[in-house]
């Protein structure tokens, strides 16, 4: 009997998901599957947003930043109520399983979809924070971070012209993934984030001291999620120690989402949505396929350890930008 899957892209966007969706539905329909989009994610189920798509209905995608089916936060699917509709439509189309590209909050809600009507469902880690337990890499945050580097290098040619202090904030409301990655990457003399306690009195020793011996600039890389409540409040406590300084800041914000994905991202993508399908045709419900490397194999993880267990930033990452920042 031909399965018929649906596929949908939930909470933020992020470079890559069109990769992640064509390789899906690709690979959906060379096994004989029949292919369904659900417009706006869960809200999609909801209002009957379902339609089937064909070879052609991904073609030309995969280097195109966004998602094309579209997404959304669903209050309404929050409920039992609304996961109800979204069932109902859900059988209405026939529908045999569902892969949903997002990050925890999208699989919280699979996970009680799951639970309530025993569907068949797997998720695909679609987010830039990099945050997901059971995966190296989520699909979009390459591209956030190369987004995120190419800022930061701008701005530091601005901070050496005339020798000033830069606040950067990238995204990362639980995770500093972006922000310690790209602190090493651009060089800069420090990074706060929400993993981490920030130490004032240390960060502004060490300034004082590069000033010293003769360094034009400085840049501090603050994650949105930081103890200190993100970049203008980081910008203030550092302005209370170094009054006399040229501080700015600067908050990169949602330019980060968009943009043509990187080979990594669509590299990732594809092999996720590549392996969603198989995971489905032989059974596999309630799990992230997640992605350990170019050269290993995927992982399988259970829908609710990817937000019970902890993703940890390797502190040796930390310890290199302190290192190499003197």
């Amino acid at each position: 009997m031909t399965k018929k899957i649906g596929v949908l892209t939930s909470g933020g966007d992020s470079s890559g998901m069109n990769a992640a969706v064509r390789a899906v539905v690709r690979t959906g329909i060379y096994h004989d599957c029949k292919m369904y989009a659900i417009q706006k994610g869960f809200e999609g189920l909801i209002h009957n947003n379902i339609y089937e798509l064909d070879v052609g209905s991904v073609g030309g995608i995969i280097g195109h930043g966004g998602t094309f089916i579209q997404t959304a936060r669903s209050a309404a699917f929050m409920t039992k109520e609304g996961r109800q509709l979204a069932y109902d439509n859900f059988k209405k189309h026939g529908l045999d399983a569902l892969v949903v590209i997002g990050g925890d909050g999208s699989f919280h809600g699979l996970h009680e979809f799951i639970k309530e009507f025993g569907i068949q469902g797997i998720g695909l880690p679609g987010t830039i924070d990099n945050d997901l337990f059971g995966t190296e890499f989520t699909i979009g945050f390459d591209t956030a971070l190369n987004t995120a580097v190419d800022c930061i290098d701008k701005l530091r040619d601005t901070a050496t012209s005339h020798s000033r202090l830069f606040i950067v904030e990238v995204m990362g409301r639980h995770s500093g993934y972006i922000a310690a990655y790209s602190g090493i990457a651009t060089g800069a003399e420090n990074v706060f984030i929400p993993e981490t306690p920030d130490d004032f009195v240390k960060l502004c020793s060490n300034l004082r001291k590069g000033q010293a011996r003769g360094k034009k600039s400085a840049i501090i890389i603050v994650a949105e999620g930081d103890e200190n409540g993100g970049g203008m409040e980081v910008e203030k406590k550092i302005k209370e120690i170094l009054p006399d300084w040229d501080i700015r800041l600067s908050i990169i914000g949602h330019i980060q989402r968009g943009g043509r994905p990187s080979a990594i991202d669509r590299i990732v993508a594809s092999r996720l949505g590549y392996e969603s399908i198989l995971a489905l045709l032989k059974g596999q419900t309630g799990i992230m396929v997640g992605y350990q490397g170019l050269d290993c194999d995927v992982s399988f993880v259970p829908l609710q350890e990817t937000w019970e267990k902890r993703k940890q930033i390797h502190k040796e990452w930390l310890d290199i930008t302190q290192v190499l920042s003197i």
